[in-house]
This record gives C-alpha cells, structure tokens and sequence, in this order.
C-alpha cells in the first residue's frame, strides 16, 4: 500500500439495539462494521479516542487502515463515519474489508509545494486553488496518500490541470470526459491605491493656513474699528 502503516484494534461486538449502542458510547466506544471481501458482514466496536486520533491527524477515509479483531489483522478502508447531529462526535463507521483485486473510489487532497519561489506569485500573483480535493479509482494498494503540484517554475496565467500530475500506475480520475484544473496563477487585482502621508498633511497644511489668515483678517478689522472710534472721539 501506498499509505503509510496506520493500525487500530477493535473487538466484535453484539449489541443491536439503540439503547445498546447508547450505553456503548456513553462507555468510550464506537459502533462500527466491517464488510467486502469477507463471508458475513462483522460488527465492531473500536475505542473513540483512537479513532478521534485520526480523524485529527489523517485524511482517514483515503488510508488504508490494518484493523487488528481477535488475533488477525485486516486491510480496510473507512468508507463512511457517521457524525451526531448535535455534538460532531463520530457515532458509527463502516469499514471495507480490502483484497489484491479491490478497487475502490476515493478522494485524496492536493498538496501545493514551491509557493515560495513560485515566480508568478512572488510578481504579486494570486493562487486560485480549484480543487482541494481529486476522486480517484485506484487499485487498493496503490492508494497515493496526497497529489502534488510543484508550484516551482509557475508564472502569471498559467494553470495546473490533473495531466499535470504525476498518477501511480492503474490510478485514474473519476472524470474523464476533460482535462480539469486544479490551480491557477491568477494576476493580481488592481487595488487603489490610500492617499499618501504627503498629501494629507498638504492638505492640512493648507486648511491651517486659511485658519490662520482669517484670524489676521478678523485682527485688521477689530484695529479699524477702534481707528473709526477714536475719530469720532476727536471730532467731539
């Protein structure tokens, strides 16, 4: 397998009825079952804070996962996990047991690398991410863990489509009807550009000049009035 080893020990279980799969809960546990390549379908149990482990940690539905029942392991998939409408916490997941010759859809993240030195973002480009994720119809053991774009040698206006990615052998997308894209180097936005430091105290400096000749003309006034007063005072 293309994953790297990831194990979880689970013991089967015979509860059935809501209130058995409350108690079991309430008691660290998560109902789960497993089925595929197996005769009967299995009914599991595994501990939450394992599963809540990696939930956190991995993209858990692409990983192939050696579940470890009563002495065996088994290669599985986690193919469904069930989430409490209320609280988020997983209630139930359902397991596909998996053989040499399984198939099976999944979707596996994208990982950009290089943005640093990406030439069209460090001109101010913009990356315009399309697809996080891509389905694939893989092999069982040839599951890749993630996709690579190498951002490297990307300039403004190019675009990354899922040719460009590099498929382990029998791997294939689900859509095959186009070329997709995953990514582009976008150009930048033209954004205005905020009135500099300059110019505002320009401004101020012109507003406080106004401010400062109306007091002087206010002053002129006042002095040719008193001169009218005094006047008059003489004539008498």
């Amino acid at each position: 397998m293309s994953n790297e080893n990831i194990s979880i020990d689970a013991t089967t279980r015979i509860t059935k009825t809501k209130s058995e799969l409350n108690k079991l809960r309430k008691d660290g546990l998560v109902p789960a079952i497993l089925y595929g390549d197996i005769k009967k379908n299995i009914n599991l149990s595994i501990k939450k804070t394992e599963l809540d482990h990696f939930l956190k940690t991995t993209n858990f539905k692409s990983k192939v996962i050696k579940l470890k029942l009563e002495g065996e392991e088994h290669e599985v998939l986690p193919r469904d996990i069930e989430f409490d409408i209320i609280t988020n916490q997983p209630i139930h997941v359902d397991f596909q047991k998996l053989s040499a010759n399984t198939k099976v859809i999944v979707w596996i993240p994208v990982k950009f690398l290089n943005e640093e030195i990406c030439p069209g973002l460090k001109m101010g480009g913009v990356l315009n991410i399309v697809r996080r994720k891509v389905e694939l119809n893989c092999p069982a053991e040839k599951i890749p863990s993630e996709l690579i774009v190498d951002l490297g040698q990307k300039e403004i206006g190019e675009s990354i489509h899922i040719s460009n990615i590099k498929l382990p052998e029998g791997v294939f997308p689900t859509i095959k009807d186009r070329d997709f894209t995953i990514a582009t180097v976008a150009a930048p936005t033209v954004v205005k550009e905020p009135e500099t430091t300059d110019s505002a105290d320009t401004k101020t400096t012109e507003a406080s000049g106004e401010d400062v000749k109306s007091d002087d003309a206010k002053t002129g006034e006042s002095e040719k009035a008193g001169e009218g007063k005094k006047e008059n005072t003489d004539k008498k």
